[in-house]
């Protein structure tokens, strides 16, 4: 099985992120990731879908994704022609012989502490899947308390929106 990434393009209504969904849920596909939000025109909104499946399985996911209403665009990306990212939260326990060394390895990911506290340090990361699980690896040791994850979200590399890109 293979990690696929899909870019969906919708128009902004209730119920639309449901079916869209549903459609893999109904299909036994469990979605990995999910991230959703409005794009450039608040009448359009993006969904990014991680789902692992075989390579006819994603082709079958794309062809059932396009026949439902509200879907305007689907695109399945990858690494050579889209930019991906995530956004971790990683709250920390810290000591004031531990708080210098957990700064130092935030600085060095270029991370950005974003809350402070006695006994704990909140750290914010932004970047692909291995430079975040790279982090909360090194930050294991110390005693992660929380940690939260955004789903994945991505474009398209270059200057062509979703809307303009050739199809497969």
């Amino acid at each position: 099985m293979n990690r696929h990434v899909l870019s969906i393009l919708v128009e902004n209504h209730a119920g639309v992120l449901s079916r869209v969904t549903g459609l893999f849920s109904r299909r036994g596909y469990n979605i990995d990731s999910l991230s959703v939000g409005v794009t450039e025109n608040p009448e359009n909104s993006r969904i990014t879908v991680v789902v692992y499946c075989d390579d006819d399985s994603i082709e079958q996911i794309i062809k059932q994704v396009e026949k439902l209403c509200d879907v305007i665009r689907v695109v399945e990306l990858n690494t050579q022609r889209a930019v991906f990212r995530e956004l971790a939260l990683i709250k920390v326990e810290t000591t004031a012989a531990t708080r210098a060394q957990i700064i130092s390895i935030v600085d060095i990911f270029r991370a950005n502490i974003i809350d402070v506290a006695t006994e704990s340090l909140t750290i914010e990361i932004t970047g692909d899947e291995s430079k975040i699980e790279a982090l909360k690896n090194l930050m294991e040791p110390f005693g992660i308390k929380e940690i939260v994850r955004t789903g994945l979200t991505a474009l398209c590399r270059g200057n062509n929106p979703i809307k303009k890109l050739k199809l497969q």
